[in-house]
């Protein structure tokens, strides 16, 4: 065992434990905490926490402490109740250690220069359907990138089902799982017609807008329909470092999108700024629709510098410096991160031929939780 895992000595403080550990660190560690986390605490099977925090009080101190190699035993104040903590354990979920470690996003940002590099973006369906190896590959591409595009999957409707599943289940919506992505008379999306789509996220009405899109292609041989992508975060991210007073207005003004679908008895309508970030300043969504904005009803002083900031980010997000060009095949599954990346389409003349795709939603959850799982994260 590392000899960080070593205790050189307990000091029993106020409100909490302080470990002096072989490799100097010192840990503390609050007794309410401990108590919260002692083995016991936790159901073995279910994995989950039983012990009631309420059934002890604030004053709760360790009346005893006992220390033999690797094992910490505490006799509580309270309840006549034991803890035996593994050193090891303690070590490993010290806060004041990981509280003080820098965040580190785990997006790489990208813009049209990644067109020469897409081998980096694509990978073969076969493989991941069969090869967690390559399952693994697919979501961290995912996750990096924000875009991925599977390549020589089956052609038949509803196929993608299939490999979708090997990640969890699919996010529904109104309208339907699958989407149908063609050409209707009488549409009840801008989606469903033969028109060029500008750039855009799906669904930012939503309070949660579905994480991840699937855009399954069966058909694409009709003149024009190509598809673009750029990627929000590095717009974004440009936006934070050369223009701070435009990122302030788009961070932080909050506007309103809205959905009036006749085919729904429902209005929906959210307000939310552009770009919103995490806890860690990190990028969390981008939600960017010019079909789904509602009337602007902000104060009358913040709309002119809005207007300005909100064509400026719609200017980055349509030029060439960013946007990436590319036409499906038939047999391709273009996946994105639908809270990240936007993606548009030039129109396409439907007398021409055919282009179909079908669209599924997926939870960015599901997408994390499982490569959480193949990287072992420990928690």
């Amino acid at each position: 065992m590392s000899k960080k895992y070593n205790v050189k000595n307990i000091k029993r403080k106020k409100d909490h434990l302080s470990i002096h550990w072989s490799d100097n660190h010192k840990s503390k560690f609050h007794f309410l905490w401990l108590r919260d986390n002692c083995p016991s605490a936790i159901h073995r099977t279910a994995n989950m926490r039983v012990f009631n925090l309420l059934t002890v009080s604030k004053n709760i101190f360790p009346k005893k402490l006992v220390h033999k190699k690797n094992k910490i035993k505490i006799y509580w104040s309270e309840l006549n109740h034991e803890s035996n903590f593994d050193t090891k354990w303690l070590r490993d979920h010290c806060y004041s250690l990981r509280s003080s470690n820098k965040y580190k996003s785990s997006y790489s940002f990208w813009d049209q220069k990644l067109k020469k590099n897409f081998r980096k973006i694509k990978i073969d369906h076969d493989k991941i359907l069969n090869n967690d190896r390559y399952l693994k590959k697919w979501l961290h591409i995912l996750n990096e990138y924000g875009f991925a595009l599977i390549k020589k999957s089956p052609t038949k409707k509803k196929s993608a089902f299939k490999i979708l599943n090997k990640i969890s289940h699919h996010r529904e919506t109104f309208f339907g799982t699958p989407f149908e992505v063609i050409n209707i008379p009488k549409p009840n999306n801008t989606a469903y017609t033969a028109d060029a789509l500008r750039n855009h996220t799906d669904l930012p009405y939503f309070e949660y807008a579905p994480g991840y899109q699937f855009l399954h292609c069966l058909i694409n041989d009709a003149k024009g329909g190509n598809s673009s992508v750029v990627d929000g975060f590095a717009v974004s991210n440009y936006l934070r470092k050369k223009e701070k007073k435009i990122f302030k207005i788009l961070t932080t003004t909050h506007v309103k999108f809205k959905d009036t679908d006749y085919t729904q008895k429902a209005i929906r309508v959210l307000y939310s700024p552009l770009i919103t970030l995490t806890k860690d300043n990190d990028f969390n969504d981008i939600r960017f629709n010019m079909a789904a904005m509602g009337i602007i009803d902000i104060d009358s002083s913040k709309m002119k510098k809005f207007y300005e900031a909100y064509q400026i980010f719609a200017k980055l997000l349509h030029s060439n410096k960013f946007k990436i060009d590319f036409r499906l095949k038939a047999g391709d599954i273009f996946c994105f991160n639908n809270r990240r990346v936007l993606h548009g389409r030039t129109a396409f003349d439907p007398k021409s031929g055919n282009r179909h795709l079908q669209g599924y939603y997926l939870e960015r959850d599901e997408i994390l939780a499982r490569l959480n799982y193949f990287n072992n994260l420990k928690v």
